[in-house]
């Protein structure tokens, strides 16, 4: 039996459409005291928020007094309506130590009528479709105005077809998060150990007990006004890995050097993802030819070095970068993870370069020039061998997810459009293979 739809206007579904506030003359952006996360568009990943190194902040007058003006509450769904627009999240947990920024509004569903969940997926099934772009303006920076978004007629099916078409999705973005969750503690774990090894210098001494704190010979090092451990030194980031490439960008005018099989990554490809998996533009062999020696290989690091300075990602397939990174063709398998987290502390405690900060550039000969507190060889292999397994189970993860996210993208319009019953969709998940991957070097 068919669905029975009604049409109607989105505001009437809502018991709210508002936003959040600019800081403007009301406060300012990462004070002293600021001490709770401030949401834009970037932070808003499709289902959860993610909060990340960069992420401003706040502090508590300035949260009370964005407040007052969004409400945030459990179940209310965000919705990104100027610049990126159609970005989504979905508020779970009580707001406590965050708010939002104008421009990304907070809906809030009449729960007798209108699903939480299912009014998440209504917004990213139309905003696949590109019928919110038409509802903008802006001659530089796009949006959708609010009224224009309360006035969007919808097709509303009943409230248990509403939670039967949320839940299956919902299952799935819960196998993602899950994955997510498991990765973020899995790189915690290797932070950590490095941390360990590497900052605290308790790595094994020959008898398996930590070297520093079991009495094990510390020399001054001038250059860094510390003492470190005897036979490490400070080295430039070339003088351990010695290939640096620099990405470019072919021609644009030649069309025939684009739409390839050749992932083609740039800083927003490498945002969200450690292992590079895909990227939204491709070379063709022509245009990767143009710049044969840009190529990089699995296991080879990424560094965004103009923009956003800082965000590092490692290549899971060939690869060619534009001019904003630079990367680390790794030569030597048992450096890679301990510069991936040399790399991520350098820039953690790099005061020009922390929080994201936008600078010019950070050229080819700076990037070279990185300081690096090396250690002896064989504590870099133990530590790789220790942390290896670590990083091939957050990239299978990571591969699972992209496979996720396909099978999600596909089911969306399908059932929301009644192309395929909640039943079938069901079927479909239970049949669904995971793909099987394996990390190669």
């Amino acid at each position: 039996m068919a669905t029975i739809k009604k049409e109607m206007r989105l505001g009437d579904a809502l018991v709210s459409l508002k936003t959040g506030l600019n800081p403007r003359d009301n406060f300012q952006l990462n004070t002293a005291d600021a001490n709770n996360w401030y949401i834009t568009v970037r932070e808003l990943s499709g289902v959860a928020i993610d909060f990340l190194p960069q992420t401003d902040k706040v502090n508590d007058f300035a949260l009370c007094l964005i407040n007052n003006r969004s409400n945030l509450e459990v179940g209310d769904v965000l919705f990104s309506g100027t610049g990126s627009i159609g970005k989504t999240a979905i508020i779970r947990e009580k707001p406590l130590n965050w708010n939002i920024k104008e421009g990304v509004y907070t809906l809030k569903p009449k729960k007798n009528i209108l699903d939480s969940y299912f009014l998440l997926l209504l917004l990213q099934y139309y905003s696949k479709t590109n019928i919110f772009l038409k509802l903008s303006a802006g001659s530089t920076v796009f949006s959708v105005p609010m009224q224009s978004l309360a006035n969007f007629k919808i097709n509303l099916p009943d409230l248990p077809t509403q939670k039967s078409i949320a839940k299956v999705l919902s299952d799935l973005d819960a196998k993602i998060e899950l994955n997510n969750k498991i990765n973020r503690e899995l790189e915690a774990m290797a932070k950590t150990l490095y941390d360990y090894w590497f900052v605290q210098f308790d790595f094994p001494d020959a008898n398996g007990r930590p070297y520093k704190s079991s009495g094990g010979k510390m020399v001054y090092n001038a250059e860094l006004k510390r003492e470190i451990p005897e036979g490490w030194e400070v080295k430039k980031l070339i003088e351990i890995e010695y290939n640096i490439i620099t990405g470019k960008t072919p021609s644009t005018k030649v069309l025939e050097y684009f739409g390839g099989d050749i992932p083609f990554i740039t800083i927003d490809d490498i945002r969200g993802q450690l292992f590079i998996l895909h990227a939204e533009r491709t070379l063709s062999i022509l245009g990767a030819d143009s710049q044969s020696t840009k190529y990089l290989h699995p296991g080879d690091i990424c560094v965004s070095c103009i923009g956003t300075i800082g965000v590092i990602g490692i290549v899971s397939k060939l690869s060619q970068t534009n001019q904003q990174i630079n990367s680390i063709a790794v030569k030597n398998s048992y450096n890679r993870y301990f510069l991936l987290n040399a790399l991520k502390n350098y820039f953690d405690f790099n005061v020009a370069a922390k929080k994201g900060a936008v600078l010019s550039n950070m050229n080819k000969a700076e990037f070279s020039d990185i300081p690096i507190l090396d250690s002896r060889i064989d504590v870099k292999e133990e530590f790789n061998k220790i942390v290896e397994p670590l990083y091939n189970k957050i990239e299978i993860n990571l591969k699972q997810n992209q496979h996720l996210t396909a099978l999600r993208d596909w089911l969306l319009p399908m059932l929301m459009n009644g192309q395929v019953t909640v039943k079938e969709a069901e079927e479909k998940l239970s049949m669904a293979a995971e793909p099987s991957v394996k990390y190669g070097n």
